[in-house]
């Protein structure tokens, strides 16, 4: 093989580009072509070979590269693929038109990052054009979530509202339907436009307008978390929740103002009371009785209830904790509670489950649901509605009960700070934040007045009122009738 070492003129074959070295002291050597004079193979010490374009421009050599040798042909006949002579041809022309080859190549490069640039802008435009509200929707409920700032009902709410429906419901053979929002999942998010947002509210304030306006207060929360995000940025119409025809179709806000009547209460504890599930009537006298949230009230355990100093510690959602008292005739049915829990089941009913099951103990919540999953009560709607048409009362909500008790506070003129913090509402003026320090006694004393103006007037005589009797465990029965004080 011929070895070509220094600065020559030869006609370039791959033999002598394979041969060509850079001499000894030097940091590159040219072997330049015969057929093409301009076009030359450039060596370095390190031995990488590049052709190279080499003319005179204005007086001033120019000199630029033309690519690796390893892949560029020396000659080519395709006109789409040029060889490294083909190349060094078509710069010779554009030197001979006083352009200079480095600077076009540059241009080149520019137009070519350019249209680069537009078409992956393009195609983020049309992926971000085929994302679904569903995709947004589910990035946002997780995002929120790991933010900590929704409590476990408001990620309910938001699901709910989302859900396609079709599952078995908790209660009956019948499914669950779609979520207010549902219809509008499948959307792309780039079709959330004024109009969009105008036909769902005809389409859903027809059949459940509370319902409606709810989900569109998420929705637009929604809209406006993905304005500050750049994936979802401008791709819904910022104007799909406030243009004036959306806001127009939307339904007016109802407050609920169901509540129990100071002349309804008789009929109401009579009906409650006759409820055949103790646990269940017991809640929802309590319910009342406390002016507590029904969340806060039924995950409550016995750890929770200090029967020796008569008080109670609830998971707030405002404060976090909060300590109200143990009023008489509320503690008579939860130690009615604490004894039926405490009994143990039937041999029978022991001997009727698995070997896996025999090993019983009590349930450390205060209103057990042995079938709940989460064990405890979770739907106490049902009796309560029953209950309802037994009573003659129509539309109160297990909410309705909590605003009944801040109602009937008003018979007895019951300070509104102490209403206020035994039901968990937060301070509103500045007297009541930080001035103003109420013990757990002060709250008794008022609590048990509220408690005993209702007793009276649902005609309940609660200073002779005695137990009902459990039902026997095996063949001993265990009496627990206990007359309870008032005191």
């Amino acid at each position: 093989m011929e070895r070509l070492e220094v600065m020559d003129r030869v006609k370039l074959t791959q033999g002598r580009i394979a041969g060509l070295t850079c001499p000894p002291g030097k940091d590159q050597a040219f072997l330049r072509d015969t057929e093409v004079p301009k076009l030359a193979v450039r060596v370095t010490a390190a031995g990488a070979k590049t052709y190279v374009f080499e003319s005179k421009l204005a007086g001033k050599t120019v000199r630029t590269a033309i690519g690796d040798v390893n892949l560029w042909p020396i000659s080519s006949k395709d006109p789409d693929h040029p060889g490294a002579r083909e190349e060094a041809r078509r710069l010779s022309a554009l030197v001979d038109q006083g352009i200079d080859p480095r600077r076009a190549k540059l241009e080149v490069l520019a137009e070519n990052d350019e249209r680069f640039r537009q078409e992956e802008c393009k195609r983020i435009e049309v992926s971000r054009t085929q994302i679904t509200v569903g995709d947004a929707w589910s990035a946002y409920v997780e995002a929120r979530q790991r933010s900590g700032k929704w409590g476990a009902r408001n990620l309910l709410d938001h699901q709910n509202l989302a859900s396609p429906g079709g599952v078995p419901a908790k209660r009956g053979k019948r499914k669950t339907k779609p979520g207010v929002l549902a219809s509008l999942m499948p959307l792309h998010l780039s079709e959330i436009t004024p109009a969009t947002m105008h036909a769902w509210l005809e389409q859903e304030t027809v059949s459940r307008p509370a319902q409606t306006r709810l989900g569109y207060g998420h929705f637009r929360t929604f809209l406006s978390w993905c304005e500050g995000r750049q994936e979802y940025k401008d791709i819904a119409a910022q104007d799909a929740c406030t243009h004036s025809d959306v806001k127009d179709k939307l339904p007016a806000k109802r407050s609920k103002k169901d509540v129990l009547l100071r002349e309804q209460l008789s009929v109401w504890f009579a009906a409650v009371r006759q409820i055949s599930n103790p646990t269940i009537s017991a809640y929802l006298q309590v319910l009342l009785l406390l002016g507590c949230r029904r969340e806060e009230l039924t995950p409550l355990k016995w750890s929770d209830i200090d029967f020796a100093w008569k008080s109670i510690t609830i998971k707030d959602k405002v404060e976090g904790l909060r300590v109200v008292p143990l009023t008489p005739y509320v503690e008579n049915l939860l130690r009615t509670l604490k004894i039926r829990n405490e009994t143990p089941p039937r041999v029978r009913k022991l001997r009727a489950k698995k070997a896996t099951e025999l090993e019983w103990a009590p349930s450390p919540w205060v209103f057990a649901s042995p079938r709940a999953a989460e064990g405890y009560l979770q739907e106490p709607r049902y009796q309560h509605s029953r209950a309802l048409v037994v009573a003659g009362i129509e539309g109160l909500t297990l909410h309705g009960l909590r605003r009944s008790f801040k109602s009937l506070t008003e018979w007895i003129e019951c300070p509104v700070g102490v209403v206020a913090q035994i039901m968990g509402h937060k301070p509103s003026a500045t007297a009541e934040k930080h001035y103003t320090v109420r013990p757990l006694d002060m709250l008794r004393m008022w609590h048990e007045k509220i408690e005993e103006w209702v007793l009276e007037e649902a005609g309940i005589d609660f200073k002779h009122l005695t137990n009902t009797k459990l039902r026997p465990v095996g063949k001993k029965a265990v009496a627990i009738s206990k007359r309870v004080s008032t005191k």
